[in-house]
């Protein structure tokens, strides 16, 4: 961990100096050098995972696809999406527009007295060693994850926003991060409130959402791959995940159109396993909404859009109940 933790951070510099440092110098902003070099982390957090991406994952698909991709188009907008957020764009907008109400909202109830809670002082000796500690955070952060894809499964304003992500038709390793704006701020909202009040520490907290990103890749890839019996039941595959995406399964429960759905899971299946959302039926179907292939009473299909601001207006609209 301790020579995995001093490369990062070389590397970190390296960035930092080589080509960040330089461009925020050189655009006026000197003042926000502290927080561009954390920043930096991030930044070279996606390009590993950009890099595993191309290097990995990509050939797995090519070898072992579940479908042939025959619509690049929307393969090369999932790449936008991966882009955007994975080389920091969207949390550099998150850090401008909302971080100032973050300290301020948290400022206020550590002095109200509401301290954060650390989790990992729960047991002195065991739960306080580093790598005890990010398996522990990354069980809790896992179970607030699955809860949040519950609820948006659940509202029907969320699922007008959420809807997006599952209205890929051609599901590939880009396609974790197609999500709507608002949803993703909804999201990394409560996922960043619960982290600072059970005091995940920020290296932690990066590392987390590093390893979860990388592994959400992973289950939305083209791959015709599972665990086995024992796997399955151990960690979320691109076979359990793609059924989670299946066309009338995985977003709906009780009878066509009733929202709902099964595997909700981020990383572990547990969470499914023990409220009943479940389903390990061995199959790979194709993904999607019904609504896209099976017209309602008017006969109409609905429309999520093609292109990035069509599909992130066409959300809005829907949640609005004007589309």
């Amino acid at each position: 961990m301790d020579w995995l933790t001093e490369l990062f951070a070389d590397a970190q510099q390296w960035l930092f100096e080589a080509a960040v440092q330089p461009l925020v110098y050189g655009v006026g902003l000197g003042g926000w050098v502290e927080d561009a070099f954390d920043a930096t982390g991030w930044l070279l957090v996606g390009l590993i995972q950009i890099a595993v991406l191309v290097v990995v994952i990509g050939p797995l698909q090519r070898w072992w696809p579940v479908e042939p991709v025959t619509d690049r188009r929307a393969v090369r907008v999932d790449i936008l999406y991966t882009l955007i957020h994975r080389l920091g764009l969207f949390r550099l907008a998150m850090f401008f527009a909302l971080d100032p109400l973050f300290d301020e909202a948290l400022g206020a109830v550590r002095s109200a007295g509401w301290g954060s809670w650390h989790l990992d002082q729960i047991w002195p000796g065991v739960t306080d060693v580093p790598w005890v500690a990010l398996l522990i955070y990354l069980v809790v952060l896992d179970f607030v994850e699955y809860l949040i894809h519950r609820a948006q499964h659940r509202f029907n304003w969320w699922w007008a926003l959420h809807s997006l992500h599952h209205s890929q038709r051609q599901m590939t390793m880009w396609s974790d991060n197609r999500n709507h704006l608002l949803d993703d701020v909804i999201h990394d909202t409560i996922i960043v409130v619960v982290a600072q009040l059970i005091g995940v520490a920020p290296g932690q907290f990066i590392a987390i959402v590093a390893f979860t990103q990388l592994s959400e890749s992973l289950q939305h890839a083209n791959l015709r791959l599972h665990f086995g019996a024992i796997g399955e039941r151990l960690w979320i595959s691109p076979r359990f995940h793609r059924l989670h995406h299946s066309i009338g399964i995985g977003h709906e429960s009780h009878g066509p159109r009733t929202l709902g759905g099964h595997n909700f899971g981020v990383l572990l299946p547990w969470w499914d396993m023990l409220f009943r959302t479940v389903d390990f039926q061995h199959r790979f179907d194709p993904t999607g909404i019904r609504d896209q292939v099976e017209p309602d009473a008017s006969g109409r299909l609905r429309d999520y859009g093609r292109g990035f601001w069509a599909q992130q207006w066409l959300g809005l609209k829907r949640m609005l109940g004007r589309a």
